[in-house]
Parts: structure tokens; sequence; C-alpha cells
């Protein structure tokens, strides 16, 4: 089995281009052996719907690292396996757009699985929301938290996989550039 990083970011305002915080667990053979979470200050406004959402606020950050800051403790971790989250597209497309907005080189492609699109292809005459599966599965969910999201993917692929599903067709490569 490989490594597998599950992550999951929330935002501060509509425009979708930078996090306000990171969640991030790590999946190695069958089980989480290792989670990450911090607030991340996007140094932008914060969006009324995007706080009462995420109950991240512009107090809450200020002095939370910046994206720049936290780089070099996520970027580690990020690099060591295939990333994982529950609509990839979102966390791919907002991590992107902070390595853009920062002049952060990184990998020009990562590889990276969507455990919706996974999920639709494995179960699919069920709900693929993310409290939806996590209540299928019995899982533990504080939802719009990124530390609870993160692990609750990771805990949703680790279900996709003992069930015997195989990684591979689900595994896409993402443009980081």
């Amino acid at each position: 089995m490989s490594r597998y990083i599950a992550f999951d970011v929330e935002t501060p305002n509509r425009w979708n281009s930078r996090m306000s915080a990171i969640g991030i667990a790590v999946v190695e053979g069958e089980q989480v052996v290792k989670t990450f979470y911090s607030l991340v200050n996007p140094e932008q406004p914060f969006d009324y719907f995007n706080t009462m959402l995420t109950g991240i606020d512009e107090e809450m950050v200020a002095a939370a690292p910046t994206f720049p800051e936290l780089w070099p403790t996520i970027e580690p971790i990020l690099s060591s396996g295939i990333l994982v989250a529950h609509n990839a597209s979102f966390d791919m497309t907002v991590l992107k757009k902070c390595l853009q907005a920062y002049g952060i080189p990184w990998q020009n492609r990562v590889q990276g699985i969507c455990t919706v699109l996974m999920g639709r292809r494995l179960l699919p005459h069920i709900s693929h929301k993310l409290n939806d599966l996590c209540a299928y599965y019995g899982i533990d969910l504080n939802h719009h938290r990124a530390d609870s999201d993160s692990l609750a993917c990771a805990q949703i692929l680790l279900r996709y996989l003992a069930s015997g599903a195989d990684p591979a067709p689900h595994i896409r490569s993402y443009n980081m550039i």
C-alpha cells in the first residue's frame, strides 16, 4: 500500500485563492499515522458566509502563520505521498492558487485521489457529501473544520481500501503551475 496524504483547506472568502486553515492526515498501511492542523493568515478579508461556515474569522488568524511561513512545515508532508481530498479539484485549486500568489515553486504536477469521484464509482447509489459518507460509515465529523474534514477523508479512503478497492484507477494528475 502507498502513503496517502489526505488534506483539507478552508478559505476566507468567495475567491478561494487563499486558505484560512489546513488539516492533513497521513495514511500508511491501514491507519492514520500522523495528523497536522494549522490556522493560516490569508492576508485577505473574510466573507461573512465563510466565517459562518468555518467558524474562522480575521481575529482568529491574526497571529497565525501566513502560507509562505507555513510552507516549509507542510511541503515535506504534502510531498511524501499521493494527495487525497474530498472534492479534490477544490482543495488542489486552492493550494495551487496559494503557491502562485506567493511565487512559491513546487512540483509541476502532483498525483491525487478525489474521494468523491472514487466513491461515486464504488458506491453509486448513495450521497457522496462528506457529512453523508461520515454518517454512512459511522465516522465522527465536525464539518468544515480542516482537521476533522482531512481525518474524515483519510478514514473514508481507508474504508474504500478495506473493501478491496484498487486506488490505481482513481489516481489523477493535477497541474500545480
